[in-house]
């Protein structure tokens, strides 16, 4: 076929893709369905419109635009939804902060990504004031006029605004950025992952069609906004008129309270949140019958978890994403052609990371050499990742964003297999693998017999230096409330079911750090354990 000029992209059949397009067609269609619950609030998706344009419009009023950086601190809210609107709608690109970062990490990416206005939430109030000091950011305080070295407060600003009308006027290129991202610090200073409109579009729309999401779906909010935008959820719940319910802090109880008031649907969640619901006395008060899908990511799910999450009505899905991905980059289902009957069962097969996500483009598992490893279970390799829902960069750091993207792929880092029926399972992070006396040791695999003990919350597993072996497996355990276990115990627990090489030489009892999103941060438990050595 000949390439004529006349078939070219034109404004009637050309539009840059942009997950704001998705709010200003659920309003026009579903004005007063509810859009947003939080405590005693309820926004309908006419009133949440409203909020969304007084916001651009007072963003707009003050000097922001386009490619200007709004960055916020604040829970899971409405006005923390209404950020991922509001900002991209004047052309200025969306920084969300982790609440439980300390003040000079707020700092240095306050700085780096040269935010201009910082919203915050009164919790993270004092937090802001110390790690914006001497910098040229306007603090806007979140819910209460002023205080806390907040120059502005935000209901004041936006009380008196005429709202902006809905409109995606102000993105010219699908490619322009909608958010900055900063990693979650599980390997030192974290780095501004760029995400663009089509990448959020696109993946938003992914997570509708593979979570199954309706006009009928509550969505309750128990992961953090500020990671990875919610996984894309803040725009794809809104694409499909359903329902977000927003909890400021994950407590199990209000867990349980949210899903049975609000009849929720759909939830996602870091693993540590799983065992906390599963200990926590609330959750014989669950209905079965009522079943909420949950789509988690990390350690791969046992038995016992599967069997627990089932009979209080709950319908596991494991993912796996990185926050240069949007989210969730792979996804595993339970499927009814594969005939599993037994826990066990169904437990190796979501242990799994699963098939590529329906808009991630190619998943593969390669050699050193950049060849695809057999799809045996067996041969280890890099995931490397390519498609339209990838970041474009690394804000301010160009060799980084080439050193990922070397050979016309993002390499993940992270070390999997394939399965013969093409289920890809991680093995392991690169940097996590130990390396015992020639041998290599899975981190993740000696956590997860490690989380079949039933005093085990929390296990992670990390190198420690040895004189014979070169380095041997250290578990990091917390243990779960009124309950106690013994390196002994552990010992003998682990050789039942590990190669003697790959059972832990050394139990540590003590608080794991985390991310606010329940990542483990083993840099800081190497750097923990080697103070402790030197002392």
């Amino acid at each position: 076929m000949r390439q004529e000029k006349h078939l070219a992209p034109r404004e009637a059949n050309f539009r840059p893709l942009t997950p704001l397009d998705f709010l200003e067609r659920t309003v026009s269609i579903y004005p007063d369905r509810a859009a947003v619950i939080w405590h005693d609030q309820r926004y309908s998706y006419r009133e949440f419109a409203d909020l969304v344009g007084r916001f651009a419009a007072m963003l707009r009023r003050n000097g922001i635009g386009v490619g200007d950086t709004v960055s916020i601190m604040a829970p899971n809210r409405p006005e923390m939804l209404a950020s991922h609107y509001a900002v991209p709608m004047v052309g200025a690109v969306l920084n969300t902060i982790n609440t439980r970062l300390d003040a000079d990490t707020v700092g240095y990416i306050l700085k780096h990504s040269e935010s201009k206005v910082l919203l915050v939430d009164p919790s993270c109030a004092d937090t802001a004031k110390r790690a914006a000091a001497g910098l040229d950011v306007v603090l806007v305080r979140i819910d209460g006029g002023g205080g806390a070295g907040a120059e502005e407060s935000f209901e004041a600003l936006v009380e008196h605004e005429n709202p902006d009308p809905i409109s995606t006027s102000a993105v010219t290129d699908e490619w322009q950025p909608i958010c900055l991202n900063y990693t979650s610090g599980t390997t030192g200073r974290p780095k501004g992952v760029v995400y663009h409109h089509r990448g959020a579009y696109l993946n938003a729309l992914g997570n509708i069609l593979s979570l199954g999401l309706t006009t009928s779906s509550i969505y309750l909010w128990t992961l953090p906004m500020f990671h990875c935008n919610g996984w894309c959820h803040t725009w794809a719940v809104t694409a499909a008129g359903g329902t977000h319910v927003c909890l400021d802090r994950v407590e199990p109880s209000l867990v349980f309270r949210a899903i049975e008031a609000h009849g929720v649907t759909h939830l996602s969640c870091a693993p540590v949140v799983l065992y906390m619901l599963l200990n926590h006395p609330d959750r014989s008060l669950r209905d079965p019958s009522r079943r909420v899908l949950l789509a988690t990511g990390g350690a791969s799910p046992t038995s016992a978890l599967i069997r627990q999450l089932d009979a209080i009505g709950f319908d596991l899905v494991h993912l796996y994403g990185l926050t240069e991905s949007y989210g969730p980059a792979t996804l595993c289902m339970l499927r009814d052609d594969w005939g599993l009957t037994s826990d066990e069962e169904k437990a190796r097969a979501l242990a799994r990371q699963g098939v590529r996500h329906i808009t991630a483009n190619c998943v593969r598992v390669v050699d050193q050499q950049g060849d695809d490893v057999p799809s045996d279970g067996v041969a280890v390799g890099e995931v490397v990742l390519k498609g339209n829902t990838l970041l474009a960069g690394y804000y301010g750091d160009e060799a980084a964003t080439q050193t990922a993207f070397a050979g016309g792929e993002f390499h993940t880092g992270d070390l999997a297999v394939r399965h013969p029926d093409g289920y890809i399972e991680i093995k392991d992070r690169a940097k996590d693998i130990i390396i015992s006396g020639g041998e290599n040791i899975s981190s993740l695999e000696v956590e997860s017999v490690l989380h079949q003990h039933p005093a085990v919350l929390l296990a992670a597993v990390v190198a420690v230096p040895d004189e014979k072996w070169g380095e041997t497996p250290c578990a990091v355990i917390e243990l779960k409330d009124g309950m106690t276990a013994t390196p002994e115990e552990l010992t003998a627990f682990c050789r039942t079911r590990l190669a003697g090489f790959k059972v832990p030489r050394m139990f540590v009892f003590q608080a794991i750090p985390k991310t606010a999103t329940g990542k483990v941060q083993k840099f800081q438990l190497r750097a923990e354990l080697r103070a402790s050595d030197r002392s």
